[in-house]
């Protein structure tokens, strides 16, 4: 990390490429004989097909085949039962979109329909502790909460969100023979060819998926779902290859989304404000099918210094499809509740909500009983209240003006732990002196492509334009999801590892090579700056071709793996940061608007300041979203979803987007990983719903605890 690539606020490599249409996406790709191919959708949420008639599906011009005969396939649910209304019991193939669309329009299908339970809240339900959150205690919470000072107790509800990337899940399949070329929209190929595998019954090394470039993803495409399988069979089933796109609407049905919650958290705090008890209790909806569950008892066990605990997290399956991550899974839910309830608290003793904050800083990690890596979360306080001017808040409720209009300053605090997996990178140079680097990940917006072929350059002491990284290719060496906030901490270890080890081999053949200027200098003296091999006060240098040149050597390249290893057995480490919001509120209208937003972050070294502030700014986005408008509404008599478009289902749009601005502590965590950074994707959305709820709080006095806040929460 000696080089000075590293802290540029670069430009996107790929942007112009993006801008100007050139980037080719997975629907995009050109290949012969292809056709068409449309899911027929489920109009029942539990029971089974009866029938299925194509007659007139199958007379439609262009119309070449309707299969609907999946019980060879192995998905993650039964084919002949149904799961979840939109489940797919027919595929339409034709030699054009339109002709497939209608084709898929005139299949009907007969159900047995079963009764459907697709309410969280219905009490047909059934409840499971989930299996990777087992209940958890320390010390003696209710007694605590009992003799506490002041106590807070509130209950929460947040509705079910669903994905909206403009791309829409897309598949080419085309087989050669016994093999399997996917073009998929993917954020882990690799996860992708073993699924797909899977459900098809072929080796996995039969499989090959390409994905360079992904229009948004945010988790919806971490797993390769039934329309991916489908694709496949259907090219196999046809002898040519497949196209299949969802619609907007059938993406609501066919992949995952932030389950819907249900939460309770109350504290118990001294007069001095040290909270001495917090119990967190929540549920959250998933399929009969699958257990999805997510982190909501992180944040609760170890943000502050509590030292009587509990949490209780329960599942509760119902007949849908299964829930998937989507942005700061789980924690950003559960943000919300101890955020607010954080918030009471320190409106109930009067107490600056900062300031009760900074009075519960742990010294540990009161979950886990290890140290902190680096925990800069008070620098982030300091930093966010006085870029933000938090000094001007008014602590009285609905005291601060303008004109008709309610003023509201809010903040809260956002944290999510340091993913870290094991990764494998191949690292190589060309005679020419240029270099590119390579591994099985994904860039699914926040300029990986970019950003790890700056440490990449880095490593090898060569100026950014001469380096490339390379993803999206399942044949690459191993990586995980590209989510979780992993992808840099990990994919960017690797690169630095496998780039170290490649010029650590040029400098050996240097130094043991007679004709080389470097003849017999010590390995460990040597440097590598804008590809010239030196040592501190020699002006003798080496550069990568020559010694590509002298040993007849086409390229060099060697492959490296890197993994936390035991790690996160000896340190706590996360990601923190501090949220601020201004909001406004008409009373008259219930209308809330973002008036600005700023969040100071501590994340480790930033690689690209340049992209890192735009994953802040579109992680306030996402969190303006969840505050304010997204919420997936459920006719519950057969589980259909009613809003399923865009016209209909909320997102932010340029008018709910304000001044947003964040910024970084200047800090490294060498002690997680050996580019010192922590993963910032997650984090960026955590706290920013919570920060606006408690901004609506200091402009009406209305505590709001469901979201989305609707207008008619404040009339």
């Amino acid at each position: 990390m000696a080089g000075n690539v590293v802290g540029q606020a670069l430009s996107r490599v790929d942007a112009r490429l993006k801008v100007t249409g050139a980037a080719t996406y997975s629907a995009e790709h050109h290949t012969g004989g292809l056709l068409h191919g449309v899911i027929v959708n489920a109009t029942a949420a539990r029971g089974r097909v009866t029938g299925i008639v194509a007659d007139a599906a199958r007379a439609h011009p262009g119309v070449e085949h309707v299969l609907s005969d999946f019980s060879s396939l192995e998905l993650a649910h039964s084919t002949a039962e149904l799961a979840f209304f939109g489940q797919p019991i027919a595929v339409v193939l034709a030699t054009t979109a339109e002709a497939a669309a209608h084709g898929a329009s005139l299949v009907e299908a007969t159900y047995d329909r079963q009764p459907a339970v697709t309410d969280l809240d219905d009490t047909r339900a059934a409840s499971v502790t989930a299996p990777s959150n087992p209940d958890y205690s320390r010390g003696d919470p209710d007694g605590a909460y009992t003799s506490a000072h002041t106590k807070v107790d509130l209950e929460f509800t947040i509705s079910r969100e669903n994905h909206n990337p403009i791309e829409l899940p897309s598949t080419i399949a085309r087989w050669d023979g016994g093999k399997l070329t996917l073009w998929d929209k993917s954020q882990w190929v690799q996860g992708v060819a073993r699924t797909v595998a899977g459900a098809l019954s072929i080796p996995v090394q039969d499989v090959r998926v390409h994905c360079e470039y992904v229009g948004g993803g945010f988790g919806s495409a971490i797993r390769a779902y039934d329309h991916v399988i489908l694709a496949a069979f259907a090219a196999r089933q046809a002898g040519r290859p497949v196209k299949l796109v969802l619609s907007r609407r059938q993406f609501y049905y066919g992949t995952g989304y932030r389950p819907a919650s249900r939460q309770r958290l109350a504290l118990g705090a001294d007069a001095k404000g040290r909270i001495k008890s917090l119990v967190y209790e929540a549920r959250t909806e998933t399929s009969r099918y699958e257990q999805y569950e997510e982190g909501l008892t992180d944040l609760p066990r170890f943000l502050y210094g509590v030292p009587h605990t509990r949490t209780r997290y329960r599942l509760t399956a119902i007949d849908t499809q299964s829930p998937a991550s989507m942005r700061g899974p789980g924690v950003v839910s559960s943000a919300f509740a101890l955020e607010t309830a954080v918030d009471q608290l320190a409106h109930d003793l009067r107490i600056d909500p900062v300031e009760l904050r900074l009075r519960n800083e742990p010294t540990r990690d009161e979950a886990t009983r290890l140290p902190f890596s680096t925990r800069r979360l008070r620098d982030c306080y300091e930093l966010g209240a006085r870029r933000f001017g938090w000094s001007r808040r008014h602590a009285t409720p609905g005291s601060r003006t303008d004109g008709d209009l309610l003023i509201g300053m809010g903040m809260a605090t956002a944290s999510y732990h340091n993913n870290r997996r094991d990764v494998g990178s191949r690292a190589r140079v060309d005679a020419d002196g240029t270099a590119w680097v390579e591994t099985a990940t994904a860039d699914m917006g926040p300029g990986t492509t970019t950003s790890v072929m700056q440490v990449a350059a880095d490593a090898l002491g060569l100026p950014a334009r001469n380096v490339t990284f390379r993803l999206g290719d399942s044949s690459y060496p191993l990586a995980p999801p590209h989510a979780g906030a992993t992808t840099m901490a990990s994919v960017g270890s690797a690169a630095h590892a496998s780039c170290t080890a490649l010029r650590d081999k040029f400098i050996a053949m240097a130094v043991a090579d007679p004709a080389s200027p470097l003849h017999r200098a010590d390995p460990a003296q040597v440097t590598v700056r804008d590809g010239r091999l030196g040592t501190a006060g020699n002006g003798a240098t080496d550069t990568y071709r020559e010694i590509l040149r002298r040993a007849g050597l086409p390229a060099l390249e060697t492959t490296a793996t890197w993994g936390p290893g035991d790690t996160d057995e000896k340190i706590s480490t996360y990601g923190y940061g501090a949220v601020f919001a201004e909001v406004s509120v008409d009373p008259l209208l219930g209308l809330v608007r973002i008036r600005r937003m700023f969040a100071a972050y501590d994340v480790g070294r930033v690689i690209s300041p340049k992209l890192a502030h735009s994953q802040a700014i579109g992680g306030m986005v996402g969190g303006i979203g969840m505050a304010l408008l997204e919420g997936t509404v459920i006719d519950h008599r057969d589980g259909r979803i009613v809003n399923a478009s865009l016209a209909d289902y909320l997102v932010p749009v340029n008018a709910d987007v304000p001044e947003l601005d964040a910024a970084f502590i200047d800090t490294t965590d060498p002690l997680a990983d050996p580019i010192g950074v922590k993963g910032l994707g997650e984090i960026t959305i955590v706290g920013v719903p919570a920060a606006i709820g408690n901004a609506v709080f200091n402009a009406t006095g209305n505590r709001l605890t469901d979201l989305p806040i609707r207008l008619e929460a404040l009339l």
